[in-house]
């Protein structure tokens, strides 16, 4: 087989989230140089509030195209169902110009941001392909944005091959559904870590063997619950007395800010919490690496830890019905409970590093099958 054709790239990136994951699939295609790829940024990497983590994209050698500002001031349901349809009409534009630039675009996961930014590609006919298909969190409402990005796209990369069975059974042309394991998994093959004294240098943080890092998200189902589930982890905190903790503040959801000002208020100046607004890629990776245990309901705990052989308290319903190995500890979001589980940790066996999301090389089965697709 001959060199495949040039292909144009666009990727979607509207959190520090997703594109931590796609990180591996970026370097991949700037070091191989076969390829066109533009990044699309929008969503909380153009809010100052969240950490304004275009800045990160940048720091890392890659050009942004385009910026679309996205992202709400408020938290509300108001507020949000605005922001969709604000982010639809901007995305329109940008295709009016430039949908044939692209012969295909990467859209990942299940955020009401992706989810506005892919529909409005439906009247311009782009082809999508989707990372993160087929999971299932029922404890969000990004569980109906994520099977609605699978039907809007064409190409599916899954993370095992159960997900890549859910879609095969949601959509139509069945042909072209990849299961390719985690994609951010390839990040351990390339990821130097952190020492502890870099960690604490860059971002005045000691993440050790006696740290839990946090992360806790909306529970976008019920919304109304987020305020006093906040406040049943600040009780759990402050109760602690075998670790300090590390907690990197929400992305923009539903209650997100209702959180954010809880925590600020409670841990603003605290000796044994810390607040981190973005870590960054190598940072939460070096940090996940160094703790003792990850705590909250972020997908990170669910599909990275265990590769790193680390246990995980997943509270509360975000995650649930998402596929998970030996190392996630389900539990209540209730003070006693979720003090009860910190504490079972010390005396649980070591873990492998054994992980379920894992299958090897997704960057490069990625690449492979968008060039036999469209080559």
């Amino acid at each position: 087989m001959g060199t495949p054709r040039k292909l144009n790239i666009g990727i979607l990136t509207s959190s520090r989230a997703d594109y931590g994951i796609y990180l591996p699939l970026l370097r991949k295609l700037k070091i191989d140089g076969l390829h066109s790829v533009q990044l699309i940024a929008f969503g909380t990497h153009l809010s100052k509030k969240h950490g304004f983590t275009i800045d990160e994209i940048l720091r890392d050698g890659f050009i942004v195209a385009h910026k679309i500002e996205t992202t709400p001031e408020e938290d509300s349901a108001e507020a949000i169902t605005k922001s969709m349809g604000e982010t639809m009409e901007k995305f329109s534009l940008l295709w009016s110009k430039h949908a044939n630039d692209f012969d295909v675009i990467f859209c990942l996961g299940d955020r009401y941001e992706m989810f506005a930014a892919v529909a409005s590609t439906a009247p311009y006919n782009l082809k999508l392909a989707h990372l993160h298909g087929g999971e299932t969190t029922l404890g969000a409402i990004d569980n109906a944005f994520r099977h609605s990005i699978t039907q809007f796209s064409s190409i599916h990369f899954t993370s095992t091959e159960q997900y890549a069975e859910r879609v095969r059974s949601m959509i139509d042309d069945k042909l072209h559904v990849y299961p390719v394991g985690a994609l951010g998994l390839d990040h351990f093959n390339q990821q130097k870590m952190m020492t502890h004294a870099e960690i604490q240098a860059k971002f005045n943080i000691e993440v050790d063997e006696k740290t839990i890092l946090c992360t806790f998200h909306p529970e976008t189902i019920s919304p109304e619950k987020n305020e006093g589930y906040a406040k049943e982890i600040i009780e759990t905190f402050h109760q602690i007395k075998s670790h300090r903790v590390v907690i990197t503040l929400p992305n923009a959801d539903t209650s997100g800010n209702t959180i954010r000002s809880l925590f600020n208020e409670a841990f603003g100046h605290s000796e044994k919490v810390s607040l981190v607004e973005n870590l960054g890629t190598a940072g939460y990776l070096s940090a996940m690496n160094a703790c003792a245990m990850m705590f909250g309901n972020s997908s990170s705990g669910i599909i990275e830890a265990a590769s790193l052989g680390k246990y995980v308290i997943d509270i509360g319903d975000r995650q649930k019905g998402r596929a998970h190995g030996d190392n996630v500890i389900h539990c209540e979001i209730e003070k006693q409970k979720m003090l009860a589980a910190i504490e079972s940790i010390a005396s649980r066996p070591q873990l492998s590093h054994n992980n379920i999301y894992y299958m090897g090389g997704a960057t490069e089965k990625i690449i492979e099958r968008i060039e036999s697709v469209l080559c």
